[in-house]
């Protein structure tokens, strides 16, 4: 029998500024991953896990995250930005209607403020998170 796994969205890069996880990431899978930075894993688990559940996805994570919270608080600190794919409708020359995904960039606060039906009637799909190294730099543990 042949297994398989989904990882799309499960991977960690960095450039010069920012660390890129993908959103398809649990705390949990998070805090085993060795490419993960350990002051990262470090506010993960002193600070989110008291907060939220070790099984909580990135994903699921921030759609549906909420202003004034202390999650958003700490998120705000790691200036944070949300890629996320956005369905649009395109008419095609022949009439007929064609769904593509439109990828857009969103801080932080653009995001929690969206409440969640706008985000569930757009269809929005979060699919990485955007950490700044400087704001990881700055976070005092």
């Amino acid at each position: 029998m042949k297994m398989t796994y989904y990882d799309d969205f499960k991977y960690v890069l960095t450039d010069v500024g920012n660390i890129y996880l993908g959103a398809g990431f649990s705390y949990e899978e998070l805090l085993s991953y060795e490419m993960v930075p350990f002051k990262l894993k470090a506010i993960i688990s002193q600070y989110l896990l008291k907060e939220t559940s070790a099984d909580t996805t990135l994903e699921s994570q921030f759609y549906y995250l909420e202003e004034n919270t202390f999650l958003y608080q700490v998120f705000a600190q790691l200036k944070i930005r949300v890629k996320a794919q956005v369905p649009e409708e395109k008419k095609k020359p022949s009439g007929k209607v064609q769904t593509l995904y439109k990828e857009k960039l969103y801080s932080l606060q653009e995001l929690a403020q969206m409440d969640l039906a706008g985000k569930k009637a757009s269809g929005m799909i979060i699919r990485e998170i955007i950490i700044s190294k400087l704001g990881l730099m700055a976070f005092s543990i």
